[in-house]
């Protein structure tokens, strides 16, 4: 790691080398979804300006919209006081931040026990994911 890149030891990564990240937007404040970088997406993240998490799941970088073309435009990153989370404030480009179709990934809402759906799905996953 070169010296240009300390700021990156400062973050407590976890013993899998990731970090959780808040994607937020910029304008409102809703908080629209959750994700794991490592030290290379978030250091691309920077370079780039738009959000790049890392898959846990696909175990690889993805460049939030790469398929969707929903990226994220990156306006501001805070770390938590912690050092273990960070903020990403963002502007969502098409509105939509949840690979489901809707506005953000917190669409459920728990009333007397149960999970019940409280937003609306804004595109068709099948029209934005076509592979």
């Amino acid at each position: 790691m070169s010296a240009a890149d300390n700021w990156l030891s400062k973050v407590n990564w976890t013993e899998d080398g990731l970090v959780p990240a808040i994607a937020q937007d910029a304008s409102n404040g809703d908080v629209l979804m959750v994700a794991w970088m490592n030290r290379e997406a978030l250091k691309r993240t920077v370079e780039t300006g738009e959000a790049v998490y890392w898959s846990r799941s696909r175990k690889k970088l993805w460049h939030k919209g790469e398929e969707s073309g929903h990226v994220q435009k990156v306006k501001e990153i805070r770390l938590d006081c912690d050092e273990d989370v960070l903020l990403l404030k963002i502007e969502q480009i098409g509105g939509i931040s949840c690979h489901t179709g809707r506005h953000d990934c917190f669409f459920q809402k728990l009333e007397n026990g149960h999970w019940v759906v409280t937003e609306p799905v804004l595109k068709d996953p099948a029209e934005i994911y076509k592979s």
